[in-house]
């Protein structure tokens, strides 16, 4: 998700920056072997990609298994950018929960002048990204909300810290840093529907805050107890304290949080500095030791915060060890506040953007991840065991052993599932893999052995159990050339992102081939060398840049949330929530149904199951391009904000918030 080119200059976000030395088997790469630049050009790819294995049964229109209707019916609204929010004329967005809010009862009220880390542990955390909800059993008008929350914004967040650009960590005391790591992680709040609207429950046992400061977490799977794992505080290798950079999740079966830890590697420090073209830079060379090539492939120190001046588990001087603890999916139980999370290495390690699963038709759980990073890869994990209905138990335990596989898109239209096996293939002691162990934290220089395709950020990956279909949001990657487009990324330069459908056969996500073709090249249409692929119901305020968060409704249709980060003005439109149609004549035509303020993103969309209220994450709103928004023309402080939402109140930084989207008299949202 967001690339943090909020800190300081001196160090380089590697968010932004591609590890991969493997560049020339990139997605676009393959398109362009197996069809021309005008076929690519024309959309042609949209229609033969797909069919070259499974058939045209493999991508068209499952409506009837969907149980889907007939379209999306609301009035869409303009594309654009201001200080607040819009929605749908006909729907209400009231402000759910925002940073600071109390989730328990002796929790302090917020005062952004008066911040402490003791206060922000009873306190709804920062930048809300990824959204889930459970049922409380009993209770038809009660939810468990959990809400990750990504990273921090010190810009906005604290007063006389000064623009980012004029921030080098000097103004982060350790009182500061402790409220940032109290401000990570994962909020657990009971919520209740009363008088048509969502409310939070402050008194309820279920409420609980996760941080990156004092959490214990178990580690489990092939990593955990391996000597890559142990730290000075931890010589077993079993516990890691807290979770970070929590981006996207998901939701399983039996009713855990799965919160996926993506830009791990910007949080951890050296003391070792070197001059460079004036400019103070933390050395990322020759600090790893024998985990060097490992330290490079993940950007690691990439020193976006000062935690580890204070803090020196997250020094890599003190401990080499701590990133690799660090990059997982971390499996949570929102109904026992009393319950450990855990960490599940067989998912792999790197930088997770949501893990999102299925029940496939043999019982085994498949869960999907995108790597996002520019040219990194697309994951799957299919579980040794299988989901077993009332069990929950022996369903605790699915996730502690199975296979992570890493997709290769072919040219012919189909993706091959390569599993990461230690001991097959190049996974070898020879290419520097001692135990399934290794194999796992390196995932990625494992995918690299493999021959994995390079992607243009993939993001968030969306199964729809109904259809059989997978549907793979990549964001974009303006840093591809274009000797390396291929059929999967096919634009050089690709600023806007697109969208790929893949067809598991017959409904089977443990399959070892699916088929895929591109749904959406996102970007202005009538700009031709963009190369812009949509819907024909597609208007000038329904195309959009950036696809990053998605999901799927009660009627199995697709909506897409957006980050163009800093880039939000080659739309000219701030991110927002869009309806994708997938199926028929409509097929790949988009409508915008909420738009967030200025310099925010848009996060974590979630229906409940009866399909008539939506949750949105808005997440650091006055921060990405202000510069670029007219009226404001200049970066934003906590006491110079571009917006001030969603109090707009004098002295109330802007903050990042989630709101619930229902329909003016209720109903079901677009139905």
């Amino acid at each position: 998700m967001k690339a943090f080119s909020n800190k300081a200059e001196a160090f380089e976000a590697f968010d932004d920056i591609p590890t991969n030395p493997h560049l020339d088997r990139s997605l676009g790469a393959v398109v362009a072997r197996r069809y021309g630049r005008r076929d690519v050009l024309k959309g042609l790819l949209a229609v033969t990609a797909s069919t070259a294995l499974f058939g045209d049964a493999a991508l068209t229109s499952t409506r009837a298994l969907a149980a889907a209707s007939d379209g999306f019916t609301f009035e869409e609204i303009a594309g654009g950018v201001d200080e607040t929010h819009h929605v749908a004329p006909g729907y209400e967005a009231k402000v759910l929960l925002r940073w600071g809010d109390p989730l328990f009862a002796d929790a302090p009220a917020f005062d952004p002048l008066n911040q402490s880390a003791a206060a922000q542990h009873r306190q709804f955390g920062y930048n809300n990204d990824y959204i889930a909800v459970f049922p409380v059993e009993g209770r038809s008008d009660r939810l468990v909300m959990c809400v990750n929350h990504e990273y921090t914004s010190p810009e906005v967040m604290f007063r006389g810290v000064g623009e980012p650009a004029e921030n080098d960590f000097e103004k982060i005391t350790r009182e500061l840093a402790e409220v940032e790591m109290a401000a990570h992680g994962v909020s657990i709040v009971e919520i209740a529907f009363e008088n048509g609207a969502w409310t939070p429950v402050v008194t309820s046992p279920l409420n609980r805050r996760i941080s990156a400061a004092n959490t214990e977490i178990a580690l489990d799977g092939p990593a955990a107890g391996t000597r890559r794992m142990v730290t000075t505080a931890d010589p077993a290798g079993m516990r890691v304290v807290g979770t970070l950079n929590n981006c996207a999740g998901g939701a399983t079966p039996w009713g855990t949080y799965l919160t996926a830890e993506e830009n791990f590697h910007g949080y951890f420090w050296t003391d070792q500095k070197a001059e460079k073209e004036g400019k103070l830079e933390r050395l990322t060379k020759g600090l790893g030791g024998a985990q060097q090539k490992s330290y490079e492939r993940y950007g690691v120190p990439g020193a976006w915060y000062n935690w580890g001046a204070y803090a020196e588990r997250f020094n890599v001087d003190k401990e080499p060890n701590e990133p690799n603890r660090f990059g997982w999916i971390v499996e949570i139980d929102p109904t026992d506040p009393s319950s450990t999370p855990v960490k599940r290495t067989a998912l792999g390690r790197f930088r997770h953007e949501g893990a999102e699963t299925v029940v496939n038709p043999d019982g085994r759980v498949v869960v999907y991840s995108g790597d996002d990073a520019r040219f990194d890869y697309l994951y799957r994990f299919v579980s040794a065991g299988r989901y077993e209905p009332g069990d929950r138990t022996a369903n605790l335990k699915l996730l502690s052993e199975g296979t992570l596989s890493v997709a290769r898109f072919n040219d012919d239209g189909t993706v091959d599932w390569l599993p990461l096996t230690f001991g097959e293939g190049p996974l070898t002691p020879q290419n520097g893999f001692e135990s399934q162990a290794d194999v796992m934290i390196d995932a990625r220089l494992a995918a690299d052995l493999l021959g994995a395709t390079a992607m243009d950020r993939p993001e968030d990956v969306q199964p729809n159990a109904a259809t059989g279909k997978v549907y793979v949001l990549l964001t974009n990657n303006a840093r591809r050339k274009s000797d390396q487009i291929n059929a999967a990324n096919p634009r050089p330069e690709n600023s806007f992102g697109h969208i790929i459908e893949m067809a598991a056969p017959e409904g089977d996500h443990a399959a070892g081939r699916f088929a895929w073709n591109i749904l959406i090249k996102c970007g202005d249409p009538k700009v031709a060398e963009v190369g812009a692929l949509w819907g024909p119901e597609t208007s000038a305020n329904g195309w959009f840049g950036s696809p990053d968060n998605c999901t799927i409704d009660n009627e199995g249709r697709l909506w897409v949330a957006t980050d163009q980060g800093e880039n939000w003005a080659k739309t000219g439109k701030a991110d927002g929530f869009y309806a994708v149609e997938t199926d028929g004549p409509t097929r790949g035509s988009s409508k915008m149904f909420f738009r967030a303020p200025v310099g925010a993103e848009m996060c974590g969309p979630c229906f409940t199951a009866d399909g008539e209220t939506v949750f949105l994450a808005v997440q650091h709103p006055g921060t990405d391009g202000t510069k670029e928004y007219a009226p404001f023309a200049r970066l934003s402080t906590f006491d110079d904000p571009a917006t001030r939402w969603p109090d707009f109140r004098d002295g109330m930084p802007p903050r990042p918030s989630v709101v619930a989207i229902r329909k003016t008299g209720g109903g079901k949202i677009a139905g």
